[in-house]
């Protein structure tokens, strides 16, 4: 797979000044092989061009210096300058976050496209609050379902240990009667490794590069949702940007944003088609699967819907508008 070609397209940006020589640091939570950290480079060098050097972003992939649960706090804290998280992580901070973790609401790239434009004016007001500036956003492929058995239904998997990474997965988990075992990804080969999980949803990309055709012999392409990282600034970092950085900085991560959504794209068929090589069964759910799948879905709206209130109306609103 080839990178971008980081230097010609952010020489395309408008050169201009940061306004002081300066480097962020930015820990991200995904490790080097992940399209998503390739694009956060690809946002620092464009940040690095446009400023002619004066603003230096230096990443920290993988947890390797903030966990990814703790990244969102580090930015409001100004311990970092910025950061990139997935966005569904934050739904204990407010169930908005999880607007795109809503089984079977968005299911491929063109809808979770007009579901992100719909909610984004929300999400840049709560971010606000918590002295954070929205910078871009990159989807991951549409989730399907892990496991290291053929399932037909859901009663297969009754009791089975299952990874779960946020409150979305984890509430699928106890709907279809499976035990939550909280995961962040930088741990998921351990807990494959150990046995201590014998499913999982997630997205084609994280099977390939976590090799998990070692663990897992079912994909059930489910298209259940296609959920989105962020990255985000410390409102002060950001305001101590002169004009002509803080324009850097935004076209960079327009830039960042139209970038990672093609990459994202080329990409998800790609990666099916690497966990098919590997000797995995991949494929769409059954009738009985995607009809216990759906009840469960309805389910989790009602439940999104409730808790996110008048601002997850507004976004539903401007989502079915579009």
């Amino acid at each position: 797979m080839t990178r971008l070609p980081v230097a010609a397209a952010a020489v395309a940006l408008t050169m201009a000044g940061a306004g002081a020589d300066d480097t962020w640091i930015m820990p991200t939570a995904y490790d080097e092989s992940s399209y998503q950290t390739e694009i956060v480079r690809t946002f620092a060098e464009a940040v690095r061009v446009c400023t002619a050097g004066r603003l230096a972003i230096e990443v920290h992939a993988g947890g390797s210096l903030v966990s990814g649960g703790g990244i969102k706090r580090a930015v409001e804290t100004g311990d970092v300058a910025i950061g990139e998280r997935l966005l569904s992580a934050h739904a204990d901070d407010n169930p908005v976050f999880a607007y795109d973790s809503v089984p079977f609401l968005a299911t491929s790239f063109d809808s979770s496209e007009r579901l992100w434009q719909a909610a984004r004016p929300i999400l840049e007001e709560i971010l606000s609050d918590d002295n954070l500036v929205l910078l871009y956003s990159v989807p991951w492929p549409p989730q399907g379902l892990y496991f290291s058995q053929p399932v037909e239904r859901l009663a297969d998997v009754a009791g089975m240990p299952f990874r779960t990474y946020n409150e979305a997965t984890a509430r699928l988990a106890e709907l279809a009667g499976m035990e939550p075992v909280h995961t962040e990804l930088a741990d998921l080969d351990g807990v494959l490794a150990s046995g201590r999980v014998r499913g999982f949803v997630s997205s084609s990309e994280t099977g390939y590069n976590h090799r998990v055709w070692d663990h897992m012999t079912h994909f059930y392409d489910a298209a259940a949702w296609v959920p989105r990282n962020y990255v985000f600034v410390n409102g002060d970092a950001f305001n101590g940007l002169d004009d002509q950085g803080r324009n850097c900085l935004r076209s960079a991560a327009h830039f960042a944003e139209v970038a990672g959504t093609t990459r994202a794209r080329e990409l998800s068929g790609w990666y099916l088609s690497r966990l098919a090589a590997r000797g995995m069964i991949v494929a769409p759910p059954g009738e009985a699967l995607a009809a216990d799948l759906g009840r469960i879905g309805a389910v989790m709206f009602d439940e999104w819907s409730a808790a996110a209130g008048e601002d997850g109306e507004w976004i539903m609103e401007a989502f079915a508008g579009r």
